[in-house]
């Protein structure tokens, strides 16, 4: 799905009665997600041991 389309989705499934704020918060919710999975499909990833090997050393310093 292009982003245009991601957009107009987004704001096809929102009520009449929304404010701008609230597009935009749903619009930066789906540029994160759209983030995180070009991260996820280049591999720009951490495993769960590797979040937890680096978390003891923030507290072992």
């Amino acid at each position: 799905m292009s982003v245009k389309e991601a957009v107009l989705n987004a704001v096809h499934e929102m009520p009449d009665e929304v404010s701008f704020d609230d597009v935009l918060e749903q619009l930066e919710i789906l540029a994160a997600i759209r983030r995180a999975d070009e991260d996820i499909a280049a591999g720009r990833v951490y495993s769960q041991e590797e979040i937890e090997q680096e978390v003891e050393t923030w507290f072992s310093k």
